[in-house]
């Protein structure tokens, strides 16, 4: 080789461990991968308060409903039965409490002045006959005896004319404040029971309690739904987000309400986000330090709520976020 030649190698031999250099440093640099998160809605589970028999189901699976639209009904003859025995608990107290506001009828009242006349003519007579049998006794006609009994034949007769006399006051006056006070109470605490009953028969007709589009359906027709158990999933499509697991040192770039885009791979386009969520604690995962002398990092997660609405964003679609 020339001495012309040699510089040139030189430099040439230089330039080549430098590439081979800057491409071993690259090697070992931590590899910025992209983030891949999914989306997810709000789920609704959809049960009723007491329990019963499904007889009739409005919708089918992957039906959109609007929020208000009957789903399901159950048939529940306990149900009907205290409804029954309420209706007509609640109609006999009221008769007992109008009756305590309205008193005596006048035929009632008539009838028991009545009756206090005639045991007060019996009681003047009982009181005349004793006069006289008393006079005769003094006399020495009649036997003490006889005496006697006309003594109590008239105290009879009078007592019996008092009580006549107590019952006719009575009837004139009506009910006393105390028993039309407890009446009044008796009816209504019917009434509440009858409420309770209706109240549990509207809730054999089951309603969506919000938008949504039917993801399940647990039990059909003619099964026996327990108290509580979700007879129907809605999901609601117009609620949903973008689940995303981010180590604690790439955190910064998810402050609330930054705006972020991503690839949705199901729909093929770029969809912007915002961050809507910022979990408070860490997430379970933790990423291991690969070199000793590395530091462990939590992961949070974050939740981006689309910016605008895109049609055919489901729940489990996978959303990437450019690396960091």
């Amino acid at each position: 080789m020339s001495t012309s030649k040699k510089p040139l190698a030189i430099v040439a031999a230089i330039i080549v461990l430098g590439f081979v250099g800057w491409g071993l440093y690259q090697a070992f640099q931590p590899q910025r991968l992209p983030l891949q998160g999914q989306m997810d809605a709000q789920e609704v589970n959809v049960s009723s308060k007491v329990p019963g028999r499904v007889g009739e189901l409005y919708v089918k699976l992957g039906q959109t409903v609007p929020k208000g639209e009957l789903l399901f009904q159950l048939t529940s003859p306990e149900v009907d039965a205290k409804v029954a025995q309420a209706t007509a608990a609640t109609q006999a107290a009221d008769a007992v409490a109008q009756k305590a506001q309205a008193g005596a009828r006048p035929e009632e009242i008539a009838a028991a002045k009545a009756n206090w006349e005639r045991a007060q003519t019996g009681a003047t007579i009982a009181k005349t006959t004793y006069t006289r049998v008393n006079n005769m006794y003094e006399q020495g006609v009649i036997a003490q005896q006889k005496r006697d009994e006309a003594q109590a034949q008239w105290r009879a007769a009078d007592q019996l004319a008092q009580a006549a006399r107590a019952q006719y006051d009575m009837a004139q006056k009506g009910a006393r404040t105390e028993d039309k006070t407890a009446a009044a109470a008796q009816a209504r605490q019917v009434g509440a029971v009858l409420t309770e009953a209706q109240i549990a028969l509207a809730e054999t007709k089951i309603a969506a309690p919000v938008a949504g589009q039917v993801s399940k359906i647990q039990i059909q027709p003619g099964e026996l739904a327990p108290q509580g158990f979700p007879v129907i999933t809605l999901v609601n499509l117009d609620d949903a987000w973008a689940v995303l697991q981010v180590r604690e040192d790439e955190m910064a770039a998810f402050s609330m309400g930054s705006t972020h885009t991503a690839n949705v791979p199901a729909l093929k386009q770029q969809v912007s986000f915002k961050v809507s969520s910022v979990a408070v604690l860490p997430d379970f995962a933790t990423w291991r330090a690969a070199r000793p002398g590395g530091t462990d990092l939590r992961t949070f997660e974050i939740r981006l709520r689309p910016a605008i609405k895109v049609e055919g964003l489901r729940p489990g679609m996978s959303v990437v976020f450019p690396p960091l």
